[in-house]
């Protein structure tokens, strides 16, 4: 299996204190500095969000990204379902930003990144799918990735139908070989089950306030451990 070690993360939710840790965001509202004011006006706060973590992480642009979310902008995709119902026309501009890949393609443009940048939805196995993902394009010869996890709200009237869920976007760079600093990804088996992995789980373990997570949808968990010189 190949190894996956993290060299660095962001994030950004404003439901927990950053409690001096400079590498989450809090703010209500990402500023979205990364990307140009024509196209910052097109994404929502994740998106924002995600775009300036990603600009960090990726200064060179030239990593690969893989951007799990399990509803994406659900809000903005219903809302033109209804509108059609209601025999409304559709706006090819908010379609096209109310797709799966939409955050990661506007940080595309914006940053002349043209490397390969993939959408994952796996009905609750988010993370689990990233990883495995990742670990494929490892041993494909990528040296290096950028991982985003983000995830809001699904729109009230549909609430009672998935797990609650708050907003938060967490971004990681994963290399296959370790530097100074750097964590080593370590999976192990866990029980089966039905619960799911939330980014701000996700932020939670980066935070040390967890020792590992777990998916047990996909009977997997993870912890990370420091590597030894």
């Amino acid at each position: 299996m190949t190894d996956l070690y993290l060299q660095d993360w962001r994030a950004w939710t404003p439901h927990r204190e950053a409690a001096g840790e400079s590498r989450l965001d809090t703010q209500d509202k990402p500023v979205g500095k990364a990307v140009p004011s024509m196209l910052r006006r097109r994404l929502n706060l994740i998106g924002r969000a995600v775009c300036d973590m990603l600009a960090t992480l990726d200064p060179e642009t030239n990593r690969v990204v893989l951007h799990a979310s399990r509803h994406g902008d659900g809000e903005r995709t219903l809302e033109m379902l209804y509108g059609l119902n209601e025999g409304e026309p559709l706006s090819p501009a908010r379609f096209g930003l109310s797709v799966h890949n939409a955050t990661a393609g506007v940080y595309s443009i914006a940053s002349g990144n043209r490397c390969s940048q993939q959408a994952i939805a796996a009905s609750g196995s988010e993370w689990a799918a990233l990883i495995a993902e990742a670990r494929g394009y490892l041993a494909d010869d990528q040296s290096s990735l950028l991982l985003v996890f983000s995830d809001q709200p699904v729109p009230q009237r549909f609430a009672a139908y998935t797990p609650t869920a708050l907003s938060a976007a967490v971004a990681l760079r994963v290399d296959s070989q370790p530097t100074g600093g750097a964590q080593r990804l370590v999976e192990t088996m866990t029980p089966t089950g039905d619960s799911t992995l939330q980014p701000l789980d996700i932020i939670d373990w980066l935070m040390g306030s967890r020792q590992r997570v777990a998916c047990p949808i996909s009977r997997r968990g993870w912890q990370l451990e420091p590597v030894r010189s």
